[in-house]
């Protein structure tokens, strides 16, 4: 960036332009962004149910609209936060599409384009401790899909576009729509919890709203190069420690089955003879392995780059993960019960 750019945006409020706002990650990073009094510019089709934060600009602009995009962000945008993510059964069709759409608004705003990142492009012989250093080996179509991805921002660096990846586990938190809640969770109130995978097995975890403030850390951070890799840590647990910790945040809610929760796993013989006729099913088959192999990463990197990582106690983030859950039930109960 140069000189004149770098003064011109430095004398304006710091904007940020989320692609998918109204998403679970899209929605927390409106939240940290703004809270942490940035200017923020929300792309969604519609408003989340909770309303958008106050001074949030709301645009329903499609996303490869991408001269409307950039008129509507402003030339001060400082970063664009890809929260996009089509459904499981499009991402052959949609999801470098939609990406490179993404990176060219970003690249026409000379902003920081942040993608989320995840753990597929490392496939079934990944380590349990992933690092920057770690061989790209896909084993998977959306393995291949994301390490395409990834390559094509790293190629795009050399070309004018600023760019980072913020890898991290599954999500939960920040609203229904994740393994937490439509399995493992699902059927709490009744005193059953379903884990996906082997108990002994490490899983990688990642509770949305610490990683929607690491972003904005690194959104500010006016040193990273022009294509940089970062791992979120989160909380990398057994699921036998997992479900202890779930088990807690239900307590201090006042679920407490009389005979305690009772645990089972997630039936995935039946669903891979389902796969065959239901698509989801398919696409979720394939990454199962993702609960049988250990992994953590490593964010070793992302605390010498932006200082003490956001890091929300287990069994904290968890229950108000359930309160949220719990809230958003009860009002789902009460429109149905009003229509």
């Amino acid at each position: 960036m140069n000189d004149v750019t770098s003064n011109s945006k430095a004398s304006h409020p710091r904007t940020v332009l989320i692609l998918g706002a109204a998403g679970r990650l899209g929605y927390a990073a409106t939240l940290a962004f703004s809270r942490a009094g940035w200017r923020v510019v929300a792309q969604a089709r519609r408003a989340p149910a909770a309303g958008w934060p106050a001074g949030v600009k709301h645009i329903t602009t499609p996303l490869q609209a991408t001269a409307q995009l950039c008129s509507q962000a402003g030339p001060h945008t400082e970063a664009v936060v890809y929260a996009v993510n089509p459904v499981l059964t499009r991402w052959s069709q949609d999801m470098l599409p939609w990406a490179n759409a993404g990176m060219d608004v970003a690249q026409r705003l000379n902003a920081l384009f942040m993608l989320p990142g995840n753990v597929y492009p490392f496939g079934e012989s990944m380590p349990p401790l992933i690092t920057a250093q770690t061989a790209i080996a896909p084993s998977t179509v959306k393995g291949r899909l994301r390490a395409d991805l990834e390559a094509e921002m790293h190629s795009r660096s050399t070309h004018g576009l600023r760019c980072t990846v913020l890898r991290a586990g599954d999500f939960f938190g920040g609203g229904p729509g994740a393994w937490f809640d439509l399995v493992i969770a699902k059927s709490l109130p009744q005193g059953r919890l379903t884990y996906p995978g082997p108990l002994s097995a490490q899983h990688a975890w990642a509770y949305l709203p610490d990683l929607a403030q690491a972003m904005v850390r690194l959104a500010q951070q006016n040193s990273l190069p022009a294509f940089s890799e970062f791992q979120f840590p989160g909380h990398a647990v057994t699921g036998e420690e997992f479900l202890a910790a779930l088990t807690s945040a239900a307590t201090s809610l006042g679920v407490t089955p009389v005979k305690g929760f009772k645990h089972s796993r997630l039936p995935w013989p039946l669903i891979r003879v389902g796969s065959w006729v239901v698509p989801m099913w398919r696409e979720l088959v394939e990454m199962e392995y993702l609960w049988r192999v250990p992994h953590a990463l490593d964010g070793s990197d992302l605390q010498r780059q932006i200082g003490e990582l956001p890091a929300t106690p287990l069994v904290d983030a968890l229950t108000q993960a359930l309160r949220a859950l719990m809230t958003t039930r009860l009002s789902s109960q009460a429109a149905a019960q009003a229509a």
